[in-house]
């Protein structure tokens, strides 16, 4: 049974399955190795990887359930799977302890996508990446008064980054003259704030925000303005056409069911990255950035099945 009422309401309202599979079935995709559509039909299953303590994209809850925003992308996803390809599919959550092990995860096929990661240049030589499900920035966490929000105050500061992040490429282009200590996870990143053993901690501004309420203390966000502000996506296995148009399908759907003001959807996205939820993000710059990733594609319209045809 689909967890949420607003799965079933996207699910329901899919192109034809021949649109959206044609090309993993086609003579030429024969000849390639398996891709994620067959490896679905032949398991039953859709693997998704991720780092677990990243709210409020992705986390786990008491009982080890993995919930978040990314998480419900990929059960919609999973829904528009099981009705284009007429059969169950199990979304099966495979935790990792870092950035690095979740890329080589899709780009080894040991997973079917990761969401909630950020667009990476030097990662797409690797994989591929969806539309955008998001925008984030890079900001630094640090006790309030200790930074002005420049690149020239991080000389010389020991700033703590996650291992292999976009925090840690950047830091060594924006200051190389910073000294980055590298960290499994951005939480273990945080608690060595806490502890003394680093001056700032550079990383996603929506994480580092609820870490840091967490953290407690007098601890802020500079600068205002993200260093650099970047998209947040899902990365697929390279080359598999077929796939990354299923995921880009059904997040344009997710964002103009939100953009229409269907109740279920905005419920879903308010509780989770909304006014309603720890990030406390405006709907009036949810609406902006979805509306902003759809100008780029063509708009999604549902067509109810009993709508009657035009005569030939």
């Amino acid at each position: 049974m689909l967890r949420h009422p607003v799965l079933r309401l996207i699910s329901s309202r899919l192109l034809p399955a021949a649109l959206l599979i044609t090309s993993a079935w086609s003579p030429i995709g024969a000849a390639r190795a398996e891709g994620v559509v067959q490896r679905v039909v032949r398991t039953g299953e859709l693997v998704l990887v991720a780092v677990p303590d990243a709210p409020p994209l992705m986390s786990t809850n008491a009982k080890g359930e993995a919930e978040g925003f990314a998480i419900e992308v990929a059960r919609i996803l999973q829904a528009d799977l099981k009705q284009t390809l007429g059969k169950p599919v199990k979304l099966r959550f495979l935790p990792v302890a870092s950035s690095s092990d979740l890329y080589k995860s899709v780009a080894l096929g040991k997973a079917d996508l990761a969401c909630g990661v950020p667009f990476r240049w030097d990662q797409e030589v690797n994989l591929d990446f969806t539309l955008p499900i998001g925008l984030s920035g890079l900001r630094l966490l640090a006790p309030a008064g200790r930074f002005d929000g420049s690149p020239a105050g991080l000389s010389g500061k020991r700033i703590g980054v996650v291992a292999g992040s976009l925090g840690q490429t950047q830091l060594q282009g924006m200051q190389p003259q910073a000294v980055a200590v590298s960290f499994p996870t951005t939480s273990d990143a945080v608690a060595a704030l806490g502890a003394g053993k680093v001056d700032g901690v550079l990383g996603d501004s929506l994480l580092l925000g609820l870490l840091g309420r967490r953290q407690g203390g007098n601890l802020a966000l500079t600068p205002e303005q993200a260093y650099q502000h970047y998209a947040i996506t899902c990365a697929v296995p390279a080359d598999d056409s077929a796939f990354r148009d299923q995921v880009n399908l059904s997040i344009a759907r997710m964002m103009q069911s939100y953009l229409d003001g269907v109740a279920e959807t905005v419920a879903l996205v308010h509780s989770l990255v909304g006014p309603e939820s720890a990030a406390k993000v405006a709907p009036e710059a949810i609406r902006a950035y979805f509306e902003s990733v759809l100008l780029s594609v063509e708009p999604i319209r549902p067509v109810s099945p009993s709508q009657p045809s035009a005569p030939r």
